[in-house]
């Protein structure tokens, strides 16, 4: 029997295609009665679906000898919603190879992206910092530290999952953490609320930095996203921390300048379990903390509401929140 291509995403409960996917996890687990397994997932540009792979299945040996994470697919399964969430009940698969590229297979059509164009937010950023970020010696930090850090900041994604974990990922995070953190110190200094140390600038400075350590902590593999030995070891907490003192070593700052710059990076996680040093202690730190923790949860939020297919009012809670949530009384999934 031959099926029309067409892509993971597109597949409603109970439909069976054949479609290109990339293998992005491979996990060997037991299950409480100590039943081997594999926990495989598949992904395209808008739809990812974890599914286990059972030791007496047909694809049990495959699956543990050759597929590699990391590596594209040419698949044919059933599509169906279960109590567990979406899963795929596979008929073939197999790698992909030079036959499909030449048919029109592209790699980069199973890998997410940002909405927005990466140049022009970098551009947003750099003439944001030219305009209102007063004090010469920060605003050339930021401006070195921009211009060095250009073409990694262009492709790597924010998180290695969870939140704008796609190509430029790290740009539409940070773009809206700026915004955010700007709109808030506003409202502050219009209620005349901040005490006199404190200094929009370095609001604005923090939050365009906040996460510069990802750019070390992260693979910059589209394909094989995850995080390097140093961001394993280390973390972007204090990998940005170290690459915010290397620039200022071509950018000096006064000492209490750099010293309330380091505690913005190095708090803006806030909980020792989310990979922070220190709480914010000033005004401009509580800022980022929170203008950055907004933005993560509502991407993660919406993007719940968005890909959960269980029809009804609420959501499922396998998403990354963890929770259920309401979409409505009226509500259906949007795949529907």
């Amino acid at each position: 029997m031959t099926l029309l291509l067409t892509k993971l995403c597109d597949l409603k409960d109970g439909e069976e295609g054949d479609f290109f996917a990339q293998l992005t996890g491979k996990d060997e687990l037991l299950t409480k009665n100590g039943k081997p397994y594999f926990r495989v997932t598949f992904r395209d540009a808008k739809r990812e679906v974890a599914f286990p792979i059972w030791a007496d299945s047909s694809f049990a040996g495959d699956c543990k000898e050759q597929w590699k994470r990391g590596a594209f697919f040419k698949i044919r399964a059933l599509y169906r919603m279960t109590q567990f969430g979406p899963q795929l009940d596979l008929r073939r698969i197999r790698e992909t190879n030079a036959d499909d590229e030449a048919a029109g297979f592209d790699p980069a059509d199973c890998l997410p992206r940002a909405d927005l164009d990466g140049e022009a937010l970098f551009a947003r950023l750099r003439g944001l910092v030219e305009a209102e970020v007063e004090s010469p010696d920060l605003k050339a930090l930021c401006l070195h530290l921009l211009d060095e850090w250009r073409t990694p900041m262009l492709i790597a994604p924010a998180a290695a999952s969870n939140h704008h974990a796609y190509c430029c990922g790290y740009l539409e995070h940070v773009d809206s953490v700026v915004r955010n953190a700007r709109m808030i110190a506003d409202k502050y200094l219009q209620d005349g609320q901040p005490e006199a140390s404190f200094r929009r600038e370095l609001v604005l400075a923090g939050a365009l930095l906040h996460d510069i350590g990802k750019l070390l902590e992260l693979r910059l593999d589209e394909t094989d996203p995850g995080y390097t030995p140093a961001g394993e070891l280390i973390g972007h907490v204090l990998l940005g921390r170290d690459m915010l003192r290397d620039a200022m070593r071509v950018c000096p700052l006064d000492d209490e300048t750099a010293l309330r710059l380091e505690h913005v990076i190095v708090s803006h996680q806030r909980l020792a379990e989310w990979g922070s040093p220190k709480p914010p202690m000033t005004l401009e730190a509580l800022i980022v903390h929170f203008a950055d923790d907004l933005d993560a949860k509502y991407h993660m939020m919406h993007a719940a509401l968005r890909d959960d297919e269980q029809p009804g009012p609420m959501t499922g809670n396998r998403n990354s929140l963890r929770q259920r949530l309401f979409r409505g009384l009226n509500g259906v999934a949007q795949a529907e």
